[in-house]
Formats: structure tokens, sequence, C-alpha cells
């Protein structure tokens, strides 16, 4: 069993029927005969032909993705790259929604670049172009808002279109600091 589907194996093993052992056969099989296919249809064989739930399948395909070299981390199985990040805010939803909207709100946590706003789905998902993250060109960021209580927000954020792997790590480093310093003027 090679390492990279090997990682997802506590994963799968705990959700698919027949336990670990079917589980494990199915993986091995389904592995066995993913040479020279690309993700989507990994994937999908991985549900179609061995039981595995999607989710767990597109672990698996990353999984093996990365260890064939195919992929490394924080790249897109068509080529781009990616870095995301996340935090739960003590804050309602309408505040973690108006800090990405409200321009003033904005500065006073994202003090750099150039932030345009592609699409907004109030309280849910925001979309906006962005310049200015270290490591180098624009990108997109995509965030959702999850609401886990009244006055308790999860905020996830995503973003595409890096130049690179070392933008990535850039990009990572600079969203974790970002979203704290969020976390911390709604806390306040």
């Amino acid at each position: 069993m090679s390492r990279g589907v090997g990682r997802c194996a506590p994963l799968v093993e705990q959700a698919e029927p027949g336990g670990p052992v079917a589980a494990r056969g199915r993986r091995q099989r389904a592995v066995r005969h993913a040479t020279g296919l690309g993700h989507t249809e990994i994937a999908r064989r991985l549900v179609d032909d061995h039981g595995v739930g999607g989710w767990y399948a597109q672990s698996i395909t990353v999984g093996y993705e990365q260890e064939r070299g195919l992929r490394t981390v924080g790249q897109s199985s068509g080529g781009g790259w990616q870095a995301g990040g996340d935090r739960t805010v003590d804050a309602p939803v309408a505040s973690l929604d108006a800090a990405f909207t409200d321009e003033a709100v904005r500065r006073r946590w994202l003090p750099v670049g150039e932030f345009s706003v592609r699409s907004h789905r109030a309280g849910k998902t925001l979309t906006a172009d962005f310049s200015g993250a270290p490591g180098g060109p624009p990108g997109r960021i995509s965030v959702r808002f999850t609401a886990t209580g009244e006055a308790k927000t999860r905020v996830s954020l995503a973003h595409t279109k890096l130049a690179d792997g070392d933008a990535v790590a850039a990009a990572k480093a600079f969203w974790r600091e970002r979203l704290g310093t969020l976390k911390v003027l709604l806390e306040s």
C-alpha cells in the first residue's frame, strides 16, 4: 500500500461498510487500477466500483497523487496553487460578514492589498479578487461563514490562483496571522 493512500486509511476504515478489512481491500484494488487516470476518474472509480464515499474518495485520490508526485501539497488537480485557513470567532455571523464587506472594518484587520468583491451571499459566502498577499501575483479568495452558535462563527477562507508552492506557504502564514487579527478585533 502506498504512503499517500495509507494516510487516509483511518478515515476510510471508520466510515466504510464492512469495516476496516473490507475498506482496506477496496482501497488497494482501486489504487492498483488508478495508473494513468486523471483525478476525477480515479475518484469516480473509487465511488462507483469500490463503494468508497465521495469525500473519502477525494482524500484517497489526493493522497495517491501526492505519493506519485502528480501534485504537491497546496496544488489542485488542475495544476493551480491554493492555500486556506479558518478560525472560529466569538462573534455573530453578521459581524464576520461585515468584516469582509465593510471597507472601514476590513482595513482594520486587512490593511494591505486591493480587495474587490466578485460575489456575496450575506452571512453565507463571499468571493473576492485579492492582491497584496505576500508571495506573488493576485489571487482569488473564497470565504464561507458558518454559525456555530448564536454569537460564534467559523470563517473558512481559500486563496486560489497562487503562483507556486512558495506562494502557498506565504499565503498560509499571511492568512493565519490576518485571521488571528480579525478574531482579536471582533472579540475585543
